[in-house]
């Protein structure tokens, strides 16, 4: 940046800068089994998301002391310029019903904030706004480790897993779980993730009846920052 504003935290970490747009959060609450006997949940937005690309959602299932939940089956509702929610189902009964929360992130702010501060680029876009919570991402794992695999009648699961501590404030974003992972056949391998608190691991399943073993999908966090 040859001109402009840039702010920069105690970490020496560029936190601001007038050439490039924060993750801003859009939207945030929570769901809820509300479809399909409790196995699913439709968010609708609180209004439409008007980004030509598709937002980014991010899900933080309830910790429970016992029983798995799962993020599966994820639909984005909607069309460039007319986002209007998501759809999250479980695995099966036998795991937990969805519940939990979310946030859906957007690169581009819009002016809500009645004093404070707004920056704009140099095609007059608004980047920032003070009144707009921002989302932060917090780590990235691609390191998974292969455990062992099921046997389906409409092919096989293969279940990888990370160590992890499930923080409170973190969220997984959910997009990459949205779409299938190519495969020797059509539609490919169904992506799933899978929170086991007791065991204190996260699980990322592949379903298909072409189903290779190597397997490096990255799982994103983020937490939102007032």
């Amino acid at each position: 940046m040859s001109f402009g504003l840039r702010f920069v935290n105690d970490s020496n970490v560029v936190t601001l800068d007038s050439e490039f747009a924060r993750l801003a959060v859009a939207a945030s609450g929570t769901y809820s089994p509300n479809a399909e006997n409790g196995l699913t949940s439709i968010v609708t937005f609180p209004a439409a998301i008007t980004t030509q690309e598709p937002p980014l959602i991010f899900a933080r299932p309830n910790t429970s002391a016992s029983g798995q939940a799962v993020i599966a089956s994820v639909i984005i509702y909607g069309s460039p310029g007319n986002w209007t929610g998501f759809q999250i189902r479980t695995r099966s009964t036998q795991f937990l019903q969805p519940n939990g929360r979310w946030f859906a992130g957007v690169f581009k702010s819009t002016p809500v904030a009645k004093f404070g501060m707004r920056l704009f680029n140099a095609q007059t876009g608004l980047i920032f706004d003070s009144g707009v919570p921002c989302a932060q991402f917090t780590r990235s794992f691609q390191n998974w480790t292969y455990e062992f695999n099921q046997q389906l009648t409409i092919g096989s699961t293969n279940f990888y897993s990370v160590p992890f501590d499930f923080p409170e404030n973190e969220y997984i974003m959910i997009n990459s779980f949205s779409m299938n992972m190519v495969a020797a056949n059509t539609p490919g391998r169904v992506l799933s993730c899978m929170w086991d608190f007791s065991a204190r691991k996260l699980y990322a399943l592949t379903t298909g009846s072409s189903n290779p073993f190597a397997f490096y999908l990255p799982a994103l966090f983020a937490k939102m920052q007032a």
